[in-house]
């Protein structure tokens, strides 16, 4: 992973922080946006899959602004006439 996907995923560490319903989800944010400021860390591979799957996490939870899926209004929408 490159340097700059990193950044991109510490980036959302913050709101993943303020947002979690979990205190593991919370300390972990935290201890990954402390070690970050280090200048000789790089983030381990399981430390990025977990990163990006609470940014996933976040985006999907954002995503859902309606409390509908959206997958499910594609059938309306399509017209087989």
């Amino acid at each position: 992973m490159t340097d700059r996907n990193v950044e991109e995923l510490l980036f959302h560490m913050p709101v993943v922080f303020h947002r979690a319903r979990n205190i593991w989800v919370r300390n972990f944010a935290s201890s990954v946006l402390k070690q970050s400021r280090r200048k000789t860390w790089r983030a381990s591979p399981k430390q990025v899959a977990m990163m990006r799957q609470l940014v996933s996490e976040l985006f999907i939870e954002a995503g859902d602004v309606d409390g509908v899926e959206d997958i499910t209004l594609r059938d309306e929408v399509i017209d087989d006439g």
